[in-house]
Protein backbone atom coordinates (compact mmCIF):
# COMPACT_ATOMS: atom_id res chain seq x y z
CA UNK A 1 0.00 0.00 0.00
CA UNK A 2 1.41 3.56 -1.09
CA UNK A 3 0.25 6.85 1.50
CA UNK A 4 0.87 10.25 0.60
CA UNK A 5 -0.15 12.54 3.39
CA UNK A 6 0.29 16.23 3.26
CA UNK A 7 -2.03 19.37 3.68
CA UNK A 8 -1.45 23.26 2.75
CA UNK A 9 -1.21 25.43 6.16
CA UNK A 10 -3.97 27.98 6.56
CA UNK A 11 -3.09 31.79 5.32
CA UNK A 12 -3.77 33.33 8.53
CA UNK A 13 -4.66 37.06 10.43
CA UNK A 14 -1.29 39.58 11.71
CA UNK A 15 -2.22 40.25 15.30
CA UNK A 16 -0.68 42.06 18.17
CA UNK A 17 -0.18 38.93 19.94
CA UNK A 18 0.81 36.91 17.28
CA UNK A 19 3.42 39.83 16.08
CA UNK A 20 5.19 39.34 19.73
CA UNK A 21 5.61 35.48 19.49
CA UNK A 22 7.45 35.94 16.26
CA UNK A 23 9.87 38.80 17.04
CA UNK A 24 10.53 37.20 20.04
CA UNK A 25 11.34 33.76 18.82
CA UNK A 26 12.51 35.00 15.68
CA UNK A 27 10.26 32.97 13.38
CA UNK A 28 7.11 33.89 10.98
CA UNK A 29 3.87 31.63 9.99
CA UNK A 30 4.60 28.63 8.36
CA UNK A 31 3.42 28.86 4.83
CA UNK A 32 3.40 26.10 1.71
CA UNK A 33 2.82 22.57 1.71
CA UNK A 34 3.56 20.05 5.27
CA UNK A 35 4.51 17.25 3.65
CA UNK A 36 4.31 14.05 6.70
CA UNK A 37 4.62 11.40 4.08
CA UNK A 38 5.23 10.89 0.52
CA UNK A 39 5.18 7.41 -1.31
CA UNK A 40 5.44 5.54 1.78
CA UNK A 41 5.09 2.09 0.80
CA UNK A 42 3.53 0.16 4.19
CA UNK A 43 3.17 -3.85 3.59
CA UNK A 44 -0.26 -3.94 5.16
CA UNK A 45 -1.99 -7.12 4.52
CA UNK A 46 -5.50 -8.84 5.68
CA UNK A 47 -5.99 -8.98 9.35
CA UNK A 48 -2.86 -7.45 10.38
CA UNK A 49 -2.35 -5.58 13.47
CA UNK A 50 -1.07 -2.09 12.18
CA UNK A 51 0.03 0.12 15.18
CA UNK A 52 1.52 3.76 14.22
CA UNK A 53 3.32 5.09 17.18
CA UNK A 54 5.09 8.49 18.00
CA UNK A 55 4.81 11.83 19.70
CA UNK A 56 2.05 13.73 19.71
CA UNK A 57 2.54 15.85 16.45
CA UNK A 58 4.53 13.40 14.83
CA UNK A 59 1.98 12.20 11.94
CA UNK A 60 0.54 8.84 13.53
CA UNK A 61 -2.82 10.16 13.29
CA UNK A 62 -2.86 11.69 9.47
CA UNK A 63 -1.04 7.78 8.63
CA UNK A 64 -3.98 6.11 10.44
CA UNK A 65 -6.58 7.87 8.32
CA UNK A 66 -4.86 7.53 4.72
CA UNK A 67 -4.42 3.66 5.46
CA UNK A 68 -7.98 3.45 6.52
CA UNK A 69 -8.82 5.30 3.45
CA UNK A 70 -7.71 2.77 1.48
CA UNK A 71 -9.56 0.08 2.59
CA UNK A 72 -12.93 -1.07 3.34
CA UNK A 73 -15.15 -2.45 5.84
CA UNK A 74 -13.98 -0.10 8.29
CA UNK A 75 -15.25 0.93 11.64
CA UNK A 76 -13.75 3.53 13.52
CA UNK A 77 -14.88 3.88 17.19
CA UNK A 78 -14.76 7.62 17.77
CA UNK A 79 -17.23 7.78 14.54
CA UNK A 80 -19.80 5.09 16.30
CA UNK A 81 -23.13 6.31 17.78
CA UNK A 82 -25.17 4.25 20.07
CA UNK A 83 -28.54 4.48 22.11
CA UNK A 84 -28.30 5.71 25.54
CA UNK A 85 -29.92 2.25 26.75
CA UNK A 86 -27.91 -0.34 29.50
CA UNK A 87 -24.83 -1.23 28.03
CA UNK A 88 -26.52 -5.19 27.46
CA UNK A 89 -28.80 -4.15 24.95
CA UNK A 90 -26.68 -1.36 23.56
CA UNK A 91 -24.86 -3.60 21.69
CA UNK A 92 -27.54 -4.88 19.53
CA UNK A 93 -26.83 -8.62 19.30
CA UNK A 94 -27.13 -11.82 21.24
CA UNK A 95 -27.13 -11.48 24.74
CA UNK A 96 -24.33 -14.39 24.82
CA UNK A 97 -22.21 -12.12 21.84
CA UNK A 98 -23.16 -8.57 23.88
CA UNK A 99 -21.55 -10.68 26.92
CA UNK A 100 -18.32 -12.03 24.99
CA UNK A 101 -17.43 -8.15 23.64
CA UNK A 102 -18.56 -6.36 26.89
CA UNK A 103 -15.92 -8.73 28.29
CA UNK A 104 -13.53 -8.94 26.53
CA UNK A 105 -12.97 -4.92 26.27
CA UNK A 106 -12.87 -5.19 30.31
CA UNK A 107 -16.71 -4.29 31.17
CA UNK A 108 -17.67 -8.21 32.60
CA UNK A 109 -18.97 -6.34 35.86
CA UNK A 110 -22.71 -6.68 36.30
CA UNK A 111 -23.24 -3.39 37.74
CA UNK A 112 -21.97 -1.91 34.84
CA UNK A 113 -23.26 -3.75 32.18
CA UNK A 114 -26.71 -2.21 33.54
CA UNK A 115 -25.62 1.41 33.24
CA UNK A 116 -25.84 3.35 29.99
CA UNK A 117 -22.96 5.02 28.09
CA UNK A 118 -23.68 8.17 29.60
CA UNK A 119 -23.64 6.80 33.22
CA UNK A 120 -19.81 5.77 32.30
CA UNK A 121 -16.16 7.23 33.09
CA UNK A 122 -13.93 8.37 30.01
CA UNK A 123 -11.59 5.00 30.34
CA UNK A 124 -15.07 2.67 30.96
CA UNK A 125 -16.32 4.86 27.46
CA UNK A 126 -13.34 4.08 25.52
CA UNK A 127 -13.50 0.62 26.21
CA UNK A 128 -17.50 0.12 25.56
CA UNK A 129 -16.58 2.20 21.86
CA UNK A 130 -14.31 -1.25 21.04
CA UNK A 131 -16.96 -3.39 22.58
CA UNK A 132 -19.60 -1.65 19.87
CA UNK A 133 -17.08 -1.54 17.37
CA UNK A 134 -15.91 -5.32 17.72
CA UNK A 135 -19.46 -6.51 17.88
CA UNK A 136 -20.51 -5.13 14.15
CA UNK A 137 -17.66 -7.34 13.24
CA UNK A 138 -15.64 -5.14 10.32
CA UNK A 139 -12.77 -6.07 8.55
CA UNK A 140 -10.88 -3.32 10.26
CA UNK A 141 -11.50 -1.63 13.37
CA UNK A 142 -9.43 1.60 13.68
CA UNK A 143 -8.75 3.45 16.79
CA UNK A 144 -6.65 6.33 17.62
CA UNK A 145 -5.39 7.15 21.15
CA UNK A 146 -5.84 3.34 21.68
CA UNK A 147 -5.79 2.54 25.07
CA UNK A 148 -4.82 6.34 26.07
CA UNK A 149 -7.49 7.14 29.08
CA UNK A 150 -7.36 3.65 30.38
CA UNK A 151 -4.97 2.67 33.21
CA UNK A 152 -1.83 0.92 32.15
CA UNK A 153 -2.21 -2.15 33.83
CA UNK A 154 -5.64 -2.95 31.86
CA UNK A 155 -4.49 -1.09 29.23
CA UNK A 156 -2.02 -4.42 28.74
CA UNK A 157 -5.20 -6.72 29.52
CA UNK A 158 -7.01 -4.67 26.74
CA UNK A 159 -4.04 -5.07 24.24
CA UNK A 160 -3.33 -8.87 24.71
CA UNK A 161 -7.25 -9.68 23.92
CA UNK A 162 -7.19 -7.40 21.00
CA UNK A 163 -4.07 -9.67 19.94
CA UNK A 164 -5.54 -12.80 20.09
CA UNK A 165 -9.08 -11.76 18.77
CA UNK A 166 -7.01 -10.36 15.92
CA UNK A 167 -5.50 -14.04 15.34
CA UNK A 168 -8.39 -16.28 16.32
CA UNK A 169 -10.78 -14.05 13.74
CA UNK A 170 -8.50 -12.63 10.97
CA UNK A 171 -9.72 -9.81 12.09
CA UNK A 172 -7.34 -6.14 11.17
CA UNK A 173 -6.74 -3.59 13.75
CA UNK A 174 -5.42 -0.19 13.16
CA UNK A 175 -3.96 1.56 15.95
CA UNK A 176 -2.28 5.11 16.87
CA UNK A 177 -1.04 5.76 20.34
CA UNK A 178 1.74 7.56 22.36
CA UNK A 179 1.77 4.51 24.62
CA UNK A 180 4.69 2.09 23.70
CA UNK A 181 4.40 -0.13 27.01
CA UNK A 182 2.05 -2.11 25.14
CA UNK A 183 3.59 -3.50 22.31
CA UNK A 184 4.55 -6.56 23.79
CA UNK A 185 0.92 -7.32 24.41
CA UNK A 186 0.25 -6.11 21.16
CA UNK A 187 2.59 -7.88 18.82
CA UNK A 188 1.72 -5.64 15.90
CA UNK A 189 2.31 -7.23 12.55
CA UNK A 190 3.64 -3.79 11.27
CA UNK A 191 4.67 -0.92 13.71
CA UNK A 192 5.18 2.26 12.04
CA UNK A 193 7.17 4.56 14.27
CA UNK A 194 6.69 8.75 13.61
CA UNK A 195 9.41 11.14 15.06
CA UNK A 196 8.54 15.18 15.10
CA UNK A 197 11.50 15.52 12.70
CA UNK A 198 9.20 13.78 9.89
CA UNK A 199 11.18 10.32 9.92
CA UNK A 200 8.78 7.72 9.41
CA UNK A 201 10.46 4.39 10.09
CA UNK A 202 8.60 0.90 10.25
CA UNK A 203 8.98 -2.85 10.74
CA UNK A 204 7.27 -5.39 10.02
CA UNK A 205 6.93 -8.99 12.32
CA UNK A 206 5.70 -12.10 10.33
CA UNK A 207 7.32 -14.38 12.93
CA UNK A 208 4.09 -13.61 15.44
CA UNK A 209 1.41 -13.54 12.73
CA UNK A 210 -1.26 -15.87 13.63
CA UNK A 211 0.23 -16.79 16.92
CA UNK A 212 -2.33 -16.56 19.49
CA UNK A 213 0.11 -16.58 22.44
CA UNK A 214 0.58 -13.61 24.75
CA UNK A 215 0.93 -12.73 28.07
CA UNK A 216 -0.35 -10.10 30.65
CA UNK A 217 2.52 -10.79 33.08
CA UNK A 218 4.31 -8.07 33.82
CA UNK A 219 8.08 -7.37 35.52
CA UNK A 220 6.25 -5.94 38.49
CA UNK A 221 2.99 -7.31 39.64
CA UNK A 222 -0.05 -5.07 39.22
CA UNK A 223 -1.58 -2.31 41.58
CA UNK A 224 -3.79 -3.29 44.19
CA UNK A 225 -6.38 -1.07 43.86
CA UNK A 226 -9.08 -0.07 46.38
CA UNK A 227 -11.31 -2.93 45.80
CA UNK A 228 -8.57 -5.50 44.85
CA UNK A 229 -10.49 -5.84 42.08
CA UNK A 230 -8.61 -7.03 38.21
CA UNK A 231 -9.66 -7.72 34.81
CA UNK A 232 -7.91 -10.11 32.89
CA UNK A 233 -9.32 -11.38 30.02
CA UNK A 234 -13.20 -10.96 30.89
CA UNK A 235 -12.71 -12.48 33.89
CA UNK A 236 -13.08 -10.51 36.75
CA UNK A 237 -11.61 -11.69 39.63
CA UNK A 238 -11.93 -10.30 43.52
CA UNK A 239 -9.11 -10.82 45.65
CA UNK A 240 -9.48 -10.43 49.48
CA UNK A 241 -6.19 -8.81 51.34
CA UNK A 242 -5.97 -9.62 54.74
CA UNK A 243 -4.09 -7.97 57.64
CA UNK A 244 -2.83 -9.04 60.65
CA UNK A 245 -4.17 -7.44 63.96
CA UNK A 246 -2.02 -5.74 65.73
Amino acid sequence: MQISVAYDFRPKTHTTHTAMVRSHFGIDFETGRNVIAENLELPIEPGDLVCFTGSSGAGKSSLLRAVAGQLSNVINIDDLEWRDVPLIDALDCPFDEALHWLSLCGLSEAQLMLRTPAELSEGQRYRFRLALGLSRRPDWLLADEFTATLDRVLARVISCNIRKLGNRENLGFLLATTHEDILDELQPDLHVQCDLAGEITFSRNDRQKKVAACSTNSSSPPDRNATGRTSLGGITAVTTWSSSAS
